[in-house]
């Protein structure tokens, strides 16, 4: 089994969804004795975002007379596909950064969405083209949102990342959510115990 592990908290160790991504990882290790585990901070090392430069290379693949520079983004975007092709189930931590995901997650996303590889269109429709495997999302919250008036309006976080990855063909998605982690010492650690008690009913 093929691990897949993504972190995109820029809060290091404070980080809620970095623990409880750990926490994840280790839950599959005792399900999955001698999985292959790859792991990729996006915080820590982030993609460049797409320019109009980049845009040529790694979306439209005009890879004449590449500079080095672009040699070495083309080589990254087919690095990080790659790994989210080889895996069996990908963990991403995705904490809520202003209703939506940390930018570098974004920047990440924006790699793997490769046409082609990851998606194709048709004459009858986009078609997703990286299905067979799973994605369990660690979402982390500073507010309350699930099941509130304000999750249909400000919830750009967890439906975008399901909208995503439904768009290339994974539909296997499980949330495993922290909320209420800015509230109060009091909501942290209800969170984090709502969450790590999902974590140990894993079974995949």
């Amino acid at each position: 089994m093929k691990l897949l592990h993504v972190d995109s908290s820029a809060l290091g160790t404070a980080s809620v969804s970095r623990q409880l991504t750990a926490d994840v990882v280790a839950q599959l290790r005792v399900a999955h004795p001698g999985a292959e585990v790859t792991y990729r901070d996006v915080a820590a090392s982030p993609p460049d975002h797409l320019s109009g430069e980049l845009m040529q290379v790694v979306k439209f693949q005009n890879v004449d007379d590449l500079s080095p520079r672009q040699q070495a983004e083309l080589a990254l975007t087919n690095q990080l596909v790659e790994e989210v092709l080889a895996a069996d189930i990908i963990v991403i931590g995705a904490p809520m950064y202003n209703f939506s995901v940390p930018t570098q997650l974004k920047a990440w996303i924006d790699r793997i969405a490769q046409p082609g590889r990851t998606f194709r269109y048709t004459e009858t429709g986009p078609q997703g083209l990286a299905g067979g495997r799973k994605v369990i999302i660690v979402s982390s919250r500073g507010g309350l949102y699930a099941g509130t008036p304000y999750e249909a309006a400000m919830d750009h976080q967890e439906a975008f990342l399901r909208a995503f990855l439904g768009f290339i063909g994974i539909t296997e998605v499980q949330v495993i959510r922290a909320e209420g982690v800015a509230m109060g010492a009091d909501a942290r650690d209800k969170a984090l115990s709502l969450a790590q008690a999902e974590i140990v009913k894993l079974a995949v």
